[in-house]
């Protein structure tokens, strides 16, 4: 594996609120990311700097989160051939129904895997992107198997305490 598999960009720093859920997610299976802040409309060239080099800097995986009109994501998947997870932001106007349906509309040929808004889409936008990197990676396979198992049995058996 590269230093860094997985790359997490947001439109500004207050999309950092949710987008650390995917971070920490990653930091708990043990996978490598790095996280920036890209606006596709207030720094187009960085975008796109980011998304044309990420493959050749060895990232594996994008994860973008982005609210309003959203277009992080699928600019970002317009430039690069690696796998981008779109994550929509909760917005004040619209709760985040604009970020999802500005990220999961994306026209043929130009695919963006879209998580949920807010919180519960960028657990699993870390989560989708360990998937992807666990099928080259055993090591990586068995923390998320591992991962999981916690996860069930976190789960009462009754409604009682």
């Amino acid at each position: 594996m590269s230093a860094i598999d997985v790359g997490i960009i947001m439109g500004s720093r207050s999309d950092w609120e949710t987008m650390r859920h995917a971070a920490e997610t990653l930091e708990a299976l043990g996978v490598a990311h790095e996280c920036k802040v890209v606006s596709a409309h207030r720094t187009p060239q960085r975008l796109y700097d980011y998304a044309s080099g990420a493959a050749a800097r060895g990232l594996k995986v994008i994860i973008a989160g982005a609210g309003g009109a959203a277009h992080l994501p699928g600019m970002a998947a317009a430039m690069t051939r690696l796998p981008v997870l779109g994550v929509p932001v909760e917005s004040k106007a619209l709760k985040g129904m604009d970020s999802l349906l500005s990220i999961v509309q994306m026209p043929g040929g130009i695919p963006v895997g879209t998580l949920a808004i807010g919180k519960p889409g960028a657990i699993n936008a870390g989560l989708l992107a360990a998937a992807i990197l666990a099928t080259g990676d055993e090591a990586l396979a068995q923390r998320l198997d591992d991962w999981r198992a916690r996860q069930t049995q976190s789960v009462a058996d009754t409604v009682e305490d």
